[in-house]
């Protein structure tokens, strides 16, 4: 093998064969997503931040380096996020624009649109500390995208295709990391289990309002192992830059509330298809065993020293960021590189996604 050269795993080869066989699927089936649809926080925002007053942004060098023409869109990533992957394996298009960006009008949102925001949550409060949109707003746009929907394809084919769209959700690690665990006010107000009910509440309400407003199709989003995350190994010095179990252990049973809450709302809701995407043990497979994916690093990001830098700190020390993103499983302390995203991706659809096209 030549010097330079990436070694393609079996485990990576037999994953590619069996997304292209999932994708002539998408052109055979009658079955259909008419548009992937997004809410959540900075592991889906694709540039929304851009456009409000905060300090939560990535549109600047070095992210986006390795995106389509080296530009940093707002995607808190080298590359593609999850749902650009997504997207794409229901072959539509290989990116989702967000709903903020005056480049992108309705046309363009017909078949898929973000309105996530980075360091965002369920809760307001994880909203407020950096000044993003709260997952409320989201629906105030999301409503009026669907006004826009109507005047664009007519009402009845708008209302199709609202119900066709594959809604997908992906939030709350903020809630914990950002909020509970780093600001006073929840931690006085509830318990990790309370704090936990609360934010599954605020789903649950989500959820109902986006069945309410015809979304038939529905992806509920799990947490990370959040004590993975390079920022968290790299303050946990009594752990000895271990995975920080606290917090895994957060996000398991926060994951399993969630997973509940599907079985209890697809019930409850005529006509509903609602799914747990969980990513914690496809994540935490790579981040224990990285080379079986092809990754070369695990515990430090590409990003400069790759273990505090996110946002404007990363941006400070690119030159000193990696040369190959593709070698680690992070691209800053916070968020994954778009090689971890594309796998995440992929597992998620072949694991539970795949749903939506039978």
């Amino acid at each position: 093998m030549e010097k330079g050269q990436r070694k393609t795993t079996p485990l990576l080869l037999c994953s590619h064969i069996v997304v292209l066989h999932l994708l002539s699927l998408v052109a055979e089936t009658s079955a259909k997503v008419s548009a992937v649809i997004v809410f959540g926080d900075s592991s889906v925002d694709a540039g929304n931040n851009n456009f409000i007053p905060t300090i939560a942004r990535s549109n600047f060098q070095p992210y986006g380096r390795d995106f389509e023409g080296g530009k940093a869109t707002g995607r808190f990533c080298n590359g593609r996020i999850p749902t650009d992957f997504i997207s794409e394996s229901f072959g539509l298009k290989p990116y989702v624009p967000a709903y903020l960006d005056p480049k992108y009008n309705i046309s363009d949102f017909a078949s898929g649109v973000t309105f996530a925001s980075a360091a965002t949550g369920y809760d307001n409060a994880t909203s407020d500390v950096l000044s993003v949109i709260p997952l409320w707003k989201q629906l105030e746009y999301y409503k009026g995208y669907q006004k826009n929907l109507s005047a664009y394809l007519g009402e009845s084919k708008a209302k199709d295709t609202i119900a066709e769209a594959l809604h997908l959700m992906s939030l709350g690690t903020n809630d914990f990391l950002e909020n509970y665990y780093t600001m006073p006010g929840r931690a006085s107000q509830f318990t990790p289990q309370q704090y936990q009910n609360f934010l599954a509440g605020i789903a649950e309400n989500f959820i109902r309002s986006l069945y309410g407003l015809g979304a038939r199709k529905v992806s509920l989003g799990g947490l990370p192992p959040m004590g993975c995350l390079p920022l968290e190994r790299t303050t946990s010095i009594a752990g000895g830059n271990d995975c920080v179990a606290r917090y895994n252990n957060i996000a398991l049973e926060f994951n399993n509330r969630l997973k509940n809450l599907t079985i209890k709302l697809n019930q409850e809701l005529p006509g509903l298809k609602l799914v747990f995407s969980n990513p914690y043990y496809i994540m935490l497979s790579i981040i224990k065993r990285p080379q079986l994916y092809g990754f070369e690093s695990t515990s430090v990001a590409c990003c400069a020293t790759g273990m505090f830098e996110m946002g404007y700190a990363c941006s400070r020390g690119q030159m000193f960021s990696c040369t190959d993103a593709s070698k680690y499983v992070f691209w800053d302390s916070f968020h994954p590189t778009e090689m971890t995203n594309s796998i995440v991706a992929k597992y998620v659809v072949l694991r539970v996604l795949y749903q939506f096209l039978q």
